[in-house]
């Protein structure tokens, strides 16, 4: 199968042979238990729960504890489900970056940086105001709405609020080295999230006449 779980090291740059330098980000993939199988016979769709992160049995409750020890994984901090991936594996198996290659298009998905509370220049990329003649209005949003009609602010308008924190999926990122020995896979460009976020990669496939989702 294609897709595992993993925590981001950083970015670093890659000197190719001809002398041009590639940016890539650092991920240590793996290795993942596999601590289920749902089957659409049974659960009404198709998917593998993969487990990463070693952690302490005092961290986990008693219920991830038997889950884990019914599947004979140790205790991991992390439990994702992977929808219609290979069916294939069975629970207890193991799966490691050797399931990518290089070349291999991927997507990665992982909860973004999170900036706290933003104003709209920063946060929707609003153009500012005039900073000349004495004008109070560098950076405020300008008008949310008319006041005699419909005399409130109608939903969705855009304006100051908490800005990141939230779950992104970056497509169409290339595999550029898969490093077995040291489980770490180098992705071509920027991934989501802080360093040591938790990051989920899969397989992106193809889709007639769709480039990104």
């Amino acid at each position: 199968m294609a897709a595992l779980l993993g925590k981001k090291i950083g970015m670093t740059q890659v000197f190719q042979e001809d002398g041009r330098v590639e940016r890539v980000t650092v991920v240590e993939a793996g290795p993942c238990h596999v601590t289920g199988i749902r089957t659409f016979d049974r659960d009404g769709y198709e998917a593998v729960q993969l487990g990463f992160g070693a952690t302490t049995e005092k961290r986990l409750t008693r219920a991830e504890l038997g889950h884990l020890k019914k599947a004979d994984a140790p205790a991991l901090r992390h439990v994702k489900e992977f929808r219609d991936e290979a069916a294939e594996l069975q629970v207890g198996d193991t799966v490691t970056v050797e399931a990518f290659e290089k070349g291999q298009t991927v997507k990665v998905s992982g909860t973004s940086k999170g900036k706290g509370f933003q104003g709209t220049v920063k946060r929707h990329n609003f153009s500012r105001g005039p900073v000349t003649h004495g004008s109070h209005n560098v950076r405020a949003p300008g008008s949310i709405g008319a006041s005699a009609t419909p005399s409130r602010v109608f939903k969705g308008v855009r304006m100051a609020g908490r800005l990141g924190g939230k779950r992104v999926t970056q497509v169409g990122l290339k595999v550029h080295e898969v490093d077995a020995e040291n489980n770490l896979l180098l992705v071509k460009g920027a991934v989501p999230g802080p360093k040591n976020g938790i990051v989920e990669i899969r397989e992106e496939k193809a889709h007639a006449g769709r480039q990104h989702h």
